[in-house]
């Protein structure tokens, strides 16, 4: 069976990494040449809370040929629909494309590859590149999990291969309630990536500031009560269950739900979301497909979501260079 990873950046080439080194053949794919050379020459150095070099079979897009039976995305969603185009000439006609993207991109690239051909992956740890060849897992090792669905009305026939793929790295857990995993990350996201983005910080720094962690306390309640107007069953995340949590109605929850966050993320304190990394790099975000998702469920239910609006609005003024990463800016919540 032919796999690949396709934009494998810092969290691709982790995985393609722990792949390669468990016996598994995969192509890493990448358009950065500085990235794929150093793969090529000197292997994929993973360092953070691992530290070895796996050789790994890397290629630019230009150099692919034939067809993959597994095509694993981890491009940004802005490019989907661009990205899709070009890989259906990559994909087997029985061939399927697993989305590990943040966000709900199952729908859209449903739309041009059809939805019996996708398969939707939630990844519950997080990466960052340092340099050509170079990067490093920000999250314990023990976090290195997935929750695996399908969007059709039934499993792609590869479903069985996929977790096995996967499984090279971490556990993987097979979702029938995928939506509700899906909502379970992006609450995440929005919360602990956002304000990483807006404050220029990591997901700990976010959580041990009691300013920040009131707004993204609050950035979670929101995500929390669309949810729960539009009727969808939020999922717990590595046996964390974030209703239970972090849902509150009254002072006395809140006040226990704030002194909760710091413990609940601990496992990924040193996590810099990649919505920042992106700014660091004079990249345009992800964050309508994030934070700016919630607040277009939120319009469609009639649940007002203030504060996902204003981090939608703030990481804009930072891509366009009005505003830069810091916690000052907590001042304009």
């Amino acid at each position: 069976m032919r796999a690949a990873i396709y934009g494998a950046g810092s969290m691709g080439t982790i995985l393609g990494a722990f792949i390669t080194r468990a016996g598994g053949q995969i192509d890493l794919i990448n358009h950065n040449k500085a990235h794929v050379e150093a793969l090529k020459d000197d292997g994929a150095h993973i360092v953070g809370t691992v530290d070895f070099v796996q050789p790994v079979s890397a290629l630019l897009p230009e150099e692919m040929t034939g067809q993959y039976d597994i095509i694993i995305l981890l491009t940004k969603q802005q490019h989907n629909r661009e990205v899709c185009n070009f890989l259906k000439d990559y994909l087997a006609d029985d061939g399927v494309l697993v989305t590990l993207q943040n966000g709900l991109p199952e729908d859209g690239i449903a739309e041009v590859l059809g939805e019996d051909r996708v398969l939707g992956c939630i990844v519950a740890w997080g990466a960052t590149m340092l340099g050509p060849g170079l990067c490093e897992l920000t999250s314990s090792p023990d976090s290195l999990t997935f929750s695996l669905g399908y969007v059709g009305t039934k499993p792609h026939k590869y479903m069985a291969n996929v977790k096995d793929l996967l499984e090279m790295t971490g556990p993987v857990t097979i979702k029938h309630n995928f939506i509700g995993m899906r909502w379970s990350k992006l609450l995440i996201n929005s919360a602990f990536s956002g304000m990483s983005t807006v404050l220029g910080c990591t997901f700990g720094e976010a959580a041990k500031n009691k300013r920040s962690r009131r707004v993204v306390l609050g950035l979670i309640k929101e995500c929390i009560d669309v949810c729960a107007a539009a009727n969808i069953k939020i999922e717990p995340v590595q046996g964390k269950d974030a209703v239970k949590l972090l849902d509150y109605k009254g002072p006395l929850k809140r006040a226990i739900s704030l002194c909760i966050l710091p413990f609940a993320i601990r496992k990924h304190a040193n996590l810099k979301a990649s919505m920042l990394q992106d700014i660091e790099k004079g990249k345009k975000t992800e964050v309508d497909s994030i934070n700016g998702a919630i607040s277009s469920f939120g319009s469609k239910f009639g649940v007002s979501t203030p504060l996902n609006l204003k981090v939608t609005a703030l990481i804009h003024e930072i891509e366009d260079g009005r505003l830069q990463p810091s916690f000052d800016n907590l001042n304009l919540f």
